[in-house]
């Protein structure tokens, strides 16, 4: 039965990866959709968030019949616990991944991001879809020190959204309040999406040492 466990707790770790590489497929094309105003894929981001909503739901199933059949304890149990955690903020990733997307048609057919700031955006949309594939890498491979990894992209992150904060405030902005607010929407979801990221990684490295890192 115990060897049967283990294989049940692989399976429950492929689920969080691959949820976390749903979560970074759609951000990566959401951004897409963002810089080059293509309406298609956009809608193609939105309607895929129900793909990572059912991953939530499948991945809370399987961990909470692991909970009632098998009661883990120790490294087990906190392994178990930490995949419900990690799959609610992953589905909360792939759902800003979507108010991206959803962004870009609001905008369209006329571009969302201004010619300037597109590569700020830019950076913005490889760093976090790069943080989302790092998580799949942590949840098959060592977790220690994933926190700290992803904390100092996180703060690549904020730094990229203080400079676009930094522009849209600017006395010579001259785009208007309306282009201001939904520039300050969107970098507020890809900080978000960060914050996310850093907080699996948080909990990934406690369910692997047993130490809550920072």
């Amino acid at each position: 039965m115990r060897e049967g466990f283990q294989d049940d707790l692989k399976r429950l770790d492929g689920r969080l990866a691959a949820m976390a590489e749903t979560a970074a497929e759609a951000m990566r094309r959401a951004t897409q959709a963002l810089l080059t105003v293509d309406l298609p894929l956009a809608e193609q981001v939105i309607s895929g968030d129900a793909d990572l909503d059912a991953q939530r739901s499948a991945c809370e199933d399987e961990a909470y019949s692991l909970l009632a059949l098998q009661a883990p304890v120790a490294g087990d149990l906190r392994g178990v616990l930490a995949a419900v955690y990690c799959a609610e903020k992953l589905e909360r990733m792939g759902d800003l991944a979507a108010h991206v997307a959803g962004a870009a048609r609001r905008g369209h057919p006329e571009p969302t991001v201004p010619a300037d700031l597109e590569p700020l955006f830019t950076e913005l949309g490889e760093v976090t879809s790069r943080m989302a594939d790092r998580l799949a890498d942590l949840v098959h491979g060592e977790a220690r020190g994933g926190y700290a990894e992803l904390s100092r992209a996180d703060e690549t992150v904020d730094a990229l959204h203080a400079r676009v904060m930094a522009t849209i405030t600017a006395p010579e902005w001259d785009r208007g309040q309306q282009t201001a607010v939904a520039l300050t929407l969107l970098t507020r979801f890809y900080e978000r999406f960060a914050d996310q990221a850093v907080s699996v990684a948080k909990r990934l490295e406690f369910a692997a040492t047993g130490d809550l890192p920072g």
